[in-house]
């Protein structure tokens, strides 16, 4: 039989912006197709500096944070967004798995944490939890 989703995929969060920092093409499609079915505005970051400028420059309900970025890595651009708003929630999105990690992600700053690949219905539930 089919796994229960939990929550629907189609949300409406067309009063939300989320800001997505990722540097890889195909994970940017990935977002941008598991995103388009929720109407939020999407801001796009390819590192921590651009993510950190484009914090500044726009009111972010919520931030998908790659963690392997060029120029600032997504720990130092998470410490630098929580300066500015510490109730922000930045979640992690990483490849990286190994032990230790998910706690290195939340002493950044980050709210949560999925790895990658990062299935469609973990995606939006976890979005829900903070945009619902």
């Amino acid at each position: 039989m089919f796994e229960k989703l939990s929550v629907d995929l189609y949300q409406d969060w067309g009063d939300k912006v989320i800001l997505v920092v990722e540097d890889v093409e195909t994970n940017k499609i990935f977002f941008d197709a598991a995103l388009r079915r929720t109407s939020a505005k999407i801001l796009w970051a390819k590192d921590g500096v651009e993510a950190v400028e484009m914090f500044k420059a726009n009111h972010i309900d919520l931030v998908l944070m790659d963690l392997q970025l060029p120029v600032m890595d997504g720990y130092a651009a998470t410490r630098e967004i929580k300066k500015l708003n510490s109730t922000v929630p930045i979640i992690a999105q990483t490849a990286h798995v190994m032990s230790g990690e998910k706690e290195k992600c939340i002493e950044a700053g980050c709210t949560d944490y999925l790895t990658k690949p990062i299935r469609l219905q973990i995606l939006i539930d976890t979005l829900s939890k903070y945009l619902n």
